[in-house]
């Protein structure tokens, strides 16, 4: 069976899912739609195999992908992505599939100190190859697709099994393949969590601190509105109202059209969309009693003790010198956030730090013993 390049009906993905058993390469991408519409959606998932046949898969039509879930989990097929975050974000969350055998070349390009980590770069760079023009911006939820937006989304899957390969013979040249299975393990089995509602959204804004407890109020009411809005429209919240006209708005606290018309931002569209919603928003934080108005709360720093600090900062300092030697950039050889646990809870041998999430047998084997000499010494 010839399999369609788009797949629509459950038989045809079926029919993917059993061409894909046993493939010894897969390569993913996805597009979504956040940038028009609200919330996101995932729009197209692309799939190419070892023999590089692309198909895309239309999730707005086929709302049960869990078939091609087999070959996700195939330990023995290797799934080839780039930049592989919000899609297997989106992949998880939505169809709870599980990934296993990841190749991520954004991430092996970082442990070959690539300077250009984008798709389109790499491909260049590695084999030669000149991307179509990106159509990243688009909105994916269209249909039909148009033929240069196919041909953008096959041209992200098709090259990026002949470049794990490349890029594999640069990382076995300098000993770093074990490095990268063991980073893109840890991307592949990290949970998705569900994002919360966040009440006090209003107040992470840009410019919030700034106003008075009146004018929180109405920010508050001005940010549920424009959420609601966006909801209602399905459209991005930004596209509504942008942040700096909220603050202003709640600064200036309009009464009428022509108010809101002199707030930056604030243009005829905004008024001919929003402008009753705005001055709702606005009574309603003018109305609210004195006892009820928020008070701004920022996000309290956390406090470190001094041992803490200290050996972060050794850490740190140590990270530089280190970076150098090895030849990878300080936030790849040792992120932050393993800084700030092993500053927290600095382990006492290579059996305890071996244990430290995030840490890894690599950095374990490679700069284990100068790790605990630096806390030791700190």
């Amino acid at each position: 069976m010839t399999l369609p390049l788009w797949i629509r009906t459950a038989d045809d993905l079926s029919a993917l899912a059993a061409e894909l058993a046993g493939t010894p390469a897969l390569a993913i991408d996805t597009e979504a739609d956040s940038l028009h519409h609200y919330p996101g959606k995932l729009c197209l998932v692309q799939v190419a195999d070892a023999q590089g046949r692309g198909h895309l898969v239309d999730p707005l039509v086929l709302r049960d992908l869990s078939p091609l879930g087999a070959a996700l989990a195939d330990p023995g097929t290797v799934k080839v992505l780039h930049a592989a975050d919000n899609d297997l974000s989106y992949l998880k969350r939505l169809y709870g599939v599980t990934v296993v055998s990841l190749f991520d070349t954004a991430v092996a390009a970082r442990f070959l100190g690539a300077t250009s980590l984008g798709l389109e770069g790499l491909l260049t760079q590695y084999l030669g190859v000149t991307a179509v023009k990106s159509r990243q911006k688009d909105d994916w939820s269209r249909r039909p697709l148009t033929g240069p937006q196919e041909a953008y989304a096959l041209d992200d899957v098709l090259h990026l099994i002949p470049l794990r390969h490349r890029l594999l013979e640069g990382l076995r040249a300098i000993g770093r393949e074990q490095w990268v299975e063991e980073e893109c393990a840890a991307l592949a089995a990290l949970a998705v969590p569900e994002k919360p509602v966040d009440p006090d959204a209003y107040m992470k804004v840009k410019g919030a601190r700034e106003l008075d407890a009146r004018g929180l109020a109405v920010l508050r009411e001005l940010h549920g509105a424009r959420e609601a809005m966006a909801l209602r429209l399905d459209r991005p919240p930004f596209m509504i109202v942008g942040n700096e006209s909220l603050v202003a708005l709640a600064k200036r606290l309009p009464a009428d059209n022509e108010a809101i018309l002199s707030v930056p931002g604030c243009t005829v569209p905004v008024v001919r969309r929003m402008g009753p919603a705005i001055l709702e928003a606005v009574a309603r934080g003018l109305a609210l009693a004195e006892a009820d108005l928020p008070v701004y709360r920022p996000m309290p720093r956390p406090h470190l003790p001094a041992a803490v600090r200290r050996r972060a900062e050794a850490l740190r300092a140590w990270r530089t010198r280190a970076s150098k030697e090895v030849g990878l950039e300080p936030g790849v050889l040792f992120p932050q956030r393993l800084i700030d646990r092993l500053a927290a809870a600095p382990p006492a041998d290579l059996a305890a730090l071996r244990q430290v999430e995030g840490v890894h047998g690599w950095r374990v084997g490679l700069l284990g013993p100068a790790v605990l000499e630096v806390l030791a010494a700190a």
